[in-house]
């Protein structure tokens, strides 16, 4: 088989009683950027925590990188997948450069200090994000797309080859979100790191994903290529929703246009 991120069968999670996940089988390429694209509560941010074993599955069977998820050591699993909450927290005193420092956690080795190359991952992950000037500046001053690139940092400097996203414009003007999302492509483009990410505007997802996946009341709707997937039948099914996709000189993906109930009428 060919090789892949993550490979889940049959995976059905729960919360409280609540099924999140239902039976799904997914392939996810690997050096590759994914977007999870649904409805709110389809799944999408549950299925990252799966894959990072955040969240125990009640059935069903998860490998990363070719490996069951269970063979994995905490450590393993962290220098090899990283992940990037919603809503990461922290003290507003810490310094962006503290902040990225705790990317080296799983790299510690008993009670010893940062190292050599602890430093050097830090130096470089700040390099990449465009943060070095503002390395010593509390979090707490960032403006919030300086925000969301230093909680990035962090997660590179954890120097794992896969990353996963929940959400990381969430909260970003448009502006800042096409900052976020160049950075994300940067890092698969010229470093071949497998980004996956949860992604709720549609037209983001058409145009920095390779591979989309559509999740619908806890199950995979389609997933593949990223013009295959959204496309304007799947986007109304999946959302229920008319659009429209709109081609746009000079523009090498086509926009998506929602249409509202009474103009979707019109427009047939």
């Amino acid at each position: 088989m060919a090789e892949a991120l993550a490979r889940l069968r049959g995976v059905t999670a729960r919360y409280d009683g609540v099924t999140a996940l239902d039976l799904v089988d997914l392939d996810l390429p690997d050096g590759r950027i994914t977007a999870f694209c649904g409805p709110n509560g389809s799944g999408k941010s549950t299925a990252l925590r799966v894959m990072r074993r955040l969240h125990a599955p009640s059935n069903g069977t998860v490998e990363i990188a070719g490996r069951p998820l269970h063979d994995w050591s905490p450590k393993e699993l962290a220098k090899s997948v990283a992940m990037l909450s919603q809503s990461p927290d922290a003290p507003p005193e810490l310094t962006v450069q503290d902040l990225v420092r705790l990317g080296r956690f799983a790299h510690k080795r008993g009670f010893r200090g940062q190292q050599s190359e602890d430093r050097a991952a830090c130096d470089r992950a700040l390099e990449v994000t465009e943060m070095a000037h503002l390395a010593e500046r509390p979090i707490g001053r960032l403006s919030g797309g300086q925000l969301q690139r230093a909680w990035i940092a962090m997660t590179i400097a954890q120097e794992t080859p896969h990353i996963l996203l929940d959400e990381p414009t969430n909260h970003l003007d448009v502006s800042h979100a096409f900052e976020v999302l160049e950075l994300v492509k940067r890092l698969n483009r010229t470093e071949g790191r497998s980004i996956v990410l949860v992604l709720h505007d549609l037209n983001m997802a058409m145009r920095y994903a390779d591979h989309v996946v559509l999740f619908d009341q806890g199950r995979v709707a389609v997933a593949g290529p990223t013009r295959s997937v959204l496309t304007e039948d799947h986007i109304t099914e999946v959302f229920g929703i008319e659009c429209r996709l709109i081609e746009i000189e000079g523009q090498d993906v086509p926009a998506v246009v929602p249409l509202p109930s009474e103009q979707a009428i019109l427009a047939r």
